[in-house]
């Protein structure tokens, strides 16, 4: 097993709560190696969360324990669980969708279910509402040390059981390529879409084509422009838009040196669709 224990919260770093997730961790074994993904999920933001997983997790080493801590049914019925993804990685997280996105995109071999009355951190049986201490963490810690294998986590979850969220398919029809704008670039207000560059490829659209950017919001066009198919942000002047290819190799649409979100008040998920195109070529006389 990895000694590397990856966190994700929605709790930011304004309070002790991640420091009690990292000292349970250290309580468990002083060998593993705590790390964070992010902690600045948007509160109880589920799809954000399973879209961060998906950015992330491949890029770490196989064995790697990821704990995700986005759990607006903290003390439900809803289930914790642990699932082992085909790329070898581990997560253990509710049971509310933030699985999606790696179930989806890169696989899940097997999920487990976790005893929350019995494993759990010492003495926490009274607190309801703090499971990313005394079970995520815990539990993360414990696997990420080898002191509890995978399979002694708890029984096997059929797949079909796992809540998920509804996802848009990326596709292209009669030369149109058509997505959803999954989440942003947050820091820089870039829009990050599902739509992958192989089907840019597929209908031969290259870097320096000029192409048609339509954005709907529940079915309503709320953005239209043209722009340049750029391989870099420097290959348009500040200010302007551009399409790029995001580290994802997925499709993404930014304003250089802007936030593209803020200013034309673009959200993310699924009610937000977007659609590409080569531009019509315009001859001036």
């Amino acid at each position: 097993m990895g000694k590397y224990l990856v966190l994700q919260t929605d709790f930011g770093l304004g309070d002790g709560a991640v420091s009690a997730m990292y000292g349970v961790a250290h309580m468990v074994s002083d060998e593993v190696v705590v790390e964070d993904l992010t902690h600045d999920i948007p509160p109880y933001d589920i799809w954000v969360a399973s879209y961060r997983l998906y950015q992330t997790v491949k890029y770490w080493p196989k064995e790697t324990v990821f704990v995700s801590v986005v759990d607006p049914g903290v003390g439900s019925e809803r289930r914790s669980v642990v699932a082992k993804t085909k790329s070898g990685h581990y997560i253990i997280t509710p049971d509310n969708g933030s699985l999606t996105h790696i179930q989806h995109y890169q696989g899940i071999e097997e999920i487990r279910t976790i005893d929350e009355v019995k494993s759990r951190l010492p003495h926490s049986e009274e607190s309801h509402t703090f499971h990313g201490r005394d079970i995520y963490a815990y539990n993360g810690a414990r696997l990420a040390s080898g002191e509890i294998s995978f399979e002694e986590l708890g029984s096997v979850v059929p797949m079909e059981s796992i809540e998920t969220i509804g996802l848009v398919e990326a596709k292209s029809e009669k030369s149109i390529l058509e997505g959803s704008i999954d989440v942003l670039d947050v820091r820089f207000g870039s829009l990050w879409t599902n739509i992958p560059l192989a089907l840019m490829k597929e209908e031969n659209i290259q870097h320096g084509d000029n192409l048609q950017v339509t954005i709907y919001h529940q079915g309503k066009k709320v953005y239209q422009n043209i722009m340049q198919f750029a391989k870099s942000f420097a290959d348009v002047n500040i200010g302007e838009p551009l399409v790029y290819v995001n580290s994802l190799v997925n499709i993404g649409v930014a304003v250089n040196q802007d936030s593209f979100s803020d200013l034309y008040h673009i959200g993310t998920g699924t009610d937000w669709i977007i659609k590409l195109r080569k531009a019509p070529k315009i001859i001036f006389e």
